[in-house]
C-alpha cells in the first residue's frame, strides 16, 4: 500500500461522464479591485482518474464581462495540452504537468495579470512563462468561473475531469480572497477572508468521498460465489459455478462475465480464492487440491469431486518467496481450525506446516494482511475457542498476532482494546509496511442487519481508531462473505460482499478515497466506546430519517398517485412463459427468470436487454434514464403514460417553456431510439400521452410481474408468493437510482410486497409447512426488520419443528433490533408469542 495522502478535501469537478446539466460549475466574484494593480489567482490542481475525455476549461476569468482570460486543457494537442486564451485566440503560454504528478499529487498554478505591464504569467512549479502585448482591458470586477458555467456569452459545458482547492487571490502582494474549498456537502464555497461566498453546480466534495463509502456496483450471480483481486490492474473476480464475471474500476469501470470452457464448476460457501503469481485459483481445501483459472482458454483445470466442506472462512495469502499459498484458522463441523497449511505452485502438493512460537487459538472470522512480498503476515481477531470445539466456550479474540514464513513462527503482539459491542473482520487487512499500520473492517457477527465499519490501527501498539462511515451488511455464517482491498493506482479502499440468498449472491462493491477521514471526534468516546455508540446512534438518525421520509412519502402519495377508480383494475393475467410452475426444476426457473433477453428489469439494478441479449442500459445518460423511468412507470402502473407537461414539470422545471419543449424533443427523439434495439417496444403519442407500448408475451417486465402477483391477492398462491420472491431477489426497487417523484412508487411497491407475504402467511397454519413459512418470514424482514408477524411467524414455525434454541435466538435479535429503533423494549414475551 503506498503511503496516505495528506489534505484530502477540494472539489472535483463532474466532467464527460455525465450529461451537460449535471457537470460541475464554481462561479467566485470579486469586486472593486484596483484596475491599475497587477493581481494574482492561485490555486491547487489534480486530475481525477479514469476517465475518458480530458478536455475544457479550468478556468474562465472575466473583467467587467468583457475580456475573458482562460485556462483551458487541450488533450487533442500533441505536446503542451494546457493553454491560456486571451479574448478570441489562444496566447503564447502553453505548458504540460507530468502525469505523475497531474494524477497523483496537487499541482499549485499561479496566474498574473500586469496592466501595467500588459502582461500575463503563469507558474507552474519550476516554470514561469509570460507574454506581453496582448492589450489586457484594466477591470475592477471580476468572475472566476471554474468548470461549467452558464454566465452570459461565456458560458460552457466542456470541463475536463478535475480537483481544485485552495483558491486565493492576492493584489500586490496582499490577499484579498480565499476559498478553501474544504466542505463535506451543500452548493456554497465558502470565503474565509471577507466572507465573499462562491457557489457550486453538481458538486462533488472530495473530503466527503474520503468519508463515505460510494456503492460502485450491485450486481446478482447464480448459485455460491467466491471473490479474488488483482491489485495491479485493479479487478475484482467473482467466480461462479458458470462462469467468471469480473469488474474492473482501473480506467472506465465495467462489468463482464466470460462462461468457462470447461464447464460447471461445483463450488461451496465458505471457500476461498485468490489471485497471485498472475493467475487465479481456487482453493479446494477438503480434497488437498487447488484450481487454476486459464485466462486465455476460459479452463479450470481441476473441479471439486464431492461438495462437503470442512473450512470455512479461513484466510489466506501467497508468499513470493517461496511460491507457495498458504491458508490459517477457519471453520467447519463444528471444529475452529488452528492449522497453517502450505500448498506449493512448483509441486502442486499441500503440506500441515508445523509451526512454533506463541499459541494461536483456533478461528475463523479473522483479518489477515500480508507485507509486500507475503513472508510476513499478521492475523487479528475472530471468533474461536482454546479447544477449538465450538460448544466448549466460544468467544470473540481480539490479539494481533505475526505470523514469520521463515522459522514457520506465531508470535502475539498485543491485544487490541474493546469495551463496546464485540465484533469480528472482515477476511483480509490492508497492510501498510511504511507507516506500520493496518486497516480492517469490523461487524458484530451475532446480528444479521450488520454494518462494516473501516478501521486503522497500528502494527506495534492496541490502539486504533474509526474511519468513514459504516457499509449495510447482512451477515448469516457461510452465506455471507466481506473483503477489503486497496487499489494503488485509483489510491482507494475496495469493500465487496456477498449474500447468498434463494441460490443467487448479491454482490456489491463499495469505494472510499483513500486517506479516509475518522468519523466525528464527538461521536467517539474514550477507548472505543464509540463502537456502541455509533451503533446506537445510527439507528436513532435512522429513525428520525425513516420517520421523515415515511411522512413526506405518505403526503406525496396522497397529492400525485391518480384517483383509484383511473387505476387499471384488470391486468393482464401472467402468462405461461412466466408461470412457476410445481413441475419445473430449479434450473429450469433460474434459466427462465434471469435469462438476459427481451428484458426489463426495475427490481435491484436497472437493465435493458434486446433479443440477441446484449444490455443497453450503458446507453442510456442520466437524463434519458429518468425520462424513460417515467413513462415507463406510468405506463405500466396506470396504463395511459404521462403528458408533455408532467414531463416538464418533472424533468426542466427550471426551463423556459420553449427551452424545455425543445429538451424534451431532443431526448424523446433519443429515447425512441434506443427502445427500437428492444423490439415489441415503441414509445408513442397516440392517446395524448406519452406512453411506452410493450408487448408483454415477448418482453419481460419484472415491474409488470410484480403488479400482476400484488393487485389481486385474493389469488395469492404458494406459487405466486415464489415467483414475487424471485422477482424480489435481484433487490430493492430501483434500489440505486433516487428521485423526488419515485418515492411514492417505492414506498407502495415495498408495502404490497409485505402485505402480500403477510396475507399469504396467514392463509395457511404452521403445521401444515413451517420451512416455507420461515423463508417466507426472512423475505419479509428483508422489507421490514423490525415486522411484528414476520418475527412471530418464524419464532412459531421454528418450535413447531423443534429449533426452539433458533426461535428464541430469532425473538431476541428482534427485540434489539425493535429497542434500537423504537427506543424501548418490545411489550410482549417469548412464550407468549409462541402461544
Amino acid at each position: 500500500m503506498s503511503p496516505a495522502r495528506a489534505q484530502s478535501y477540494g472539489l472535483g469537478f463532474y466532467s464527460h461522464e455525465v450529461v451537460q446539466d449535471k457537470r460541475t460549475g464554481l462561479d467566485l466574484a470579486l469586486k472593486n479591485l484596483s484596475p491599475k494593480d497587477k493581481f494574482e489567482v492561485s490555486f491547487d490542481l489534480s486530475f481525477l482518474p479514469n476517465r475518458v475525455i480530458y478536455f475544457g476549461y479550468i478556468l474562465r476569468l472575466i473583467g467587467d464581462d468583457n475580456q475573458n482570460v482562460d485556462l483551458v486543457y487541450d488533450n487533442q494537442a500533441n505536446t503542451r495540452h494546457f493553454k491560456i486564451i486571451v479574448g478570441e485566440r489562444l496566447s503564447k503560454i502553453s505548458f504540460n504537468i507530468d502525469d505523475k504528478l497531474l494524477f497523483e499529487h496537487w499541482n499549485n498554478l499561479k496566474i498574473q495579470i500586469d496592466y501595467k505591464n500588459d502582461k500575463i504569467s503563469v507558474v507552474s512549479g519550476n516554470q514561469s512563462l509570460s507574454e506581453t502585448g496582448i492589450h489586457l482591458k484594466a477591470s475592477s470586477n471580476y468572475k472566476l468561473l471554474f468548470g461549467a458555467n452558464a454566465y452570459k456569452q461565456f458560458q460552457t459545458t466542456d470541463v475536463p475531469p478535475f480537483k481544485l482547492r485552495d483558491v486565493r487571490v492576492l493584489q500586490n502582494t496582499e490577499q484579498i480572497a480565499n476559498w478553501p474549498l474544504n466542505e463535506w456537502d451543500g452548493s456554497v464555497a465558502n470565503e474565509i477572508e471577507n466572507k465573499n461566498n462562491g457557489s457550486v453546480n453538481n458538486p462533488l466534495w472530495i473530503k466527503a468521498r474520503h468519508r463515505n463509502w460510494q456503492l460502485e456496483k450491485e450486481f446478482t450471480v447464480p448459485g455460491d460465489a467466491s471473490l479474488a483481486f488483482d491489485a495491479a490492474n485493479e479487478d475484482v473476480f467473482v467466480i461462479t459455478a458458470d462462469s467468471l464475471v469480473t469488474y474492473s474500476i482501473n480506467k472506465i469501470p465495467q462489468l463482464k462475465s466470460k462462461a468457462y470452457s470447461s464447464g460447471r464448476q461445483k463450488l461451496v460457501p465458505g471457500d476461498q480464492a485468490l489471485y497471485a503469481n498472475n493467475k487465479l485459483y481456487y482453493l479446494f481445501m477438503d480434497q488437498t487440491a487447488v484450481g487454476t483459472f486459464d485466462f486465455v482458454t476460459g479452463k479450470w483445470d481441476k473441479g471439486y469431486t464431492n461438495i462437503a466442506t470442512n473450512n470455512g472462512h479461513l484466510n489466506k495469502f501467497f508468499n513470493k518467496t517461496d511460491t507457495a499459498i498458504y491458508t490459517i484458522g477457519g471453520y467447519g463441523q463444528l471444529i475452529y481450525k488452528d492449522s497453517v497449511r502450505r500448498f506449493s505452485l512448483n509441486t502442486k502438493q499441500w503440506e500441515k506446516v508445523k509451526f512454533k512460537g506463541d499459541t494461536f487459538t483456533p478461528r475463523y472470522l479473522a483479518g489477515l494482511g500480508a507485507n509486500a512480498t507475503g513472508d510476513t503476515v499478521y492475523v487479528i481477531g475472530g471468533y474461536g475457542s482454546a479447544s477449538g470445539q465450538q460448544i466448549v466456550n466460544p468467544r470473540n479474540l481480539y490479539d494481533m498476532v505475526r505470523y514469520t514464513v521463515k522459522d514457520r513462527s506465531f508470535k502475539k503482539l498485543f491485544n487490541i482494546d474493546v469495551k463496546g459491542e464485540d465484533f469480528v473482520f472482515a477476511n483480509s487487512l490492508v497492510i501498510n509496511s511504511k507507516d506500520k499500520s493496518y486497516y480492517g473492517l469490523i461487524f458484530p457477527q451475532h446480528k444479521f442487519n450488520s454494518s462494516l465499519q473501516l478501521i486503522k490501527g497500528s502494527l506495534d501498539r492496541s490502539a486504533y481508531e474509526m474511519v468513514g462511515d459504516t457499509i449495510p451488511f447482512q451477515f448469516h455464517d457461510v452465506s455471507a462473505y466481506a473483503d477489503l482491498y486497496y487499489l494503488p493506482h485509483s489510491a482507494k479502499f475496495l469493500s465487496v460482499t456477498l449474500f447468498k440468498e434463494n441460490d443467487h449472491t448479491r454482490v456489491k462493491v463499495y469505494s472510499l478515497l483513500s486517506p479516509p477521514e475518522p468519523i466525528a471526534i464527538n461521536i467517539l468516546s474514550e477507548s472505543h466506546i464509540g463502537y456502541l455508540l455509533w451503533i446506537v446512534g445510527g439507528c436513532v438518525v435512522g429513525l428520525g430519517i425513516w420517520v421523515v421520509v415515511i411522512n413526506r412519502r405518505k403526503k406525496a402519495a396522497l397529492q400525485t398517485l391518480p384517483e383509484p377508480q383511473k387505476v387499471v383494475a384488470e391486468i393482464t393475467p401472467v402468462n405461461e412463459t412466466q408461470e412457476l410452475v410445481a413441475s419445473e426444476t430449479k434450473e429450469e426457473n433460474e434459466s427462465r427468470l434471469h435469462a438476459n433477453k427481451n428484458g426489463i428489469f426495475l427490481f435491484g439494478d436497472l437493465q435493458l436487454f434486446t433479443p440477441d441479449g446484449n444490455e443497453i442500459t450503458k446507453y442510456f445518460t442520466p437524463l434519458l434514464k429518468e425520462l424513460f423511468l417515467v413513462i415507463l412507470m406510468y405506463s405500466v402502473k396506470f396504463d395511459r403514460g404521462v403528458s408533455s407537461e408532467k414531463l416538464n414539470e418533472i424533468l426542466w422545471f427550471d426551463k423556459s417553456e420553449k427551452s424545455a419543449r425543445n429538451n424534451r424533443s431532443v431526448n424523446i427523439a433519443k429515447l425512441k431510439s434506443l427502445l427500437d434495439k428492444m423490439g415489441h417496444c415503441h414509445l408513442s403519442k397516440d392517446t395524448g400521452y406519452w406512453k411506452i407500448e410493450i408487448d408483454y408475451n415477448e418482453i419481460q417486465v419484472d415491474y409488470h410481474n410484480y403488479l400482476n402477483i400484488v393487485s389481486n391477492k385474493s389469488k395469492l398462491n404458494k406459487q405466486r408468493i415464489i415467483q414475487l420472491t424471485y422477482i424480489t431477489q435481484r433487490g430493492n426497487f430501483l434500489s440505486n437510482i433516487e428521485y423526488e417523484w419515485l418515492d411514492v412508487f417505492k414506498s407502495e411497491v415495498s408495502n404490497e410486497i409485505t402485505d402480500s407475504y403477510i396475507q399469504f402467511a396467514n392463509s395457511i397454519k404452521v403445521t401444515d409447512d413451517p420451512e416455507f413459512l420461515i423463508k417466507l418470514a426472512n423475505d419479509i424482514f428483508y422489507f421490514d426488520p423490525v415486522n411484528e408477524e414476520a418475527m412471530i411467524l418464524k419464532c412459531k414455525s421454528l418450535a413447531h419443528i423443534g429449533k426452539h434454541s433458533l426461535a428464541k435466538n430469532t425473538f431476541e435479535n428482534f427485540n434489539k433490533e425493535y429497542k434500537a429503533i423504537y427506543g424501548e423494549a418490545f411489550e410482549r414475551d417469548f412464550h407468549s408469542i409462541l402461544e
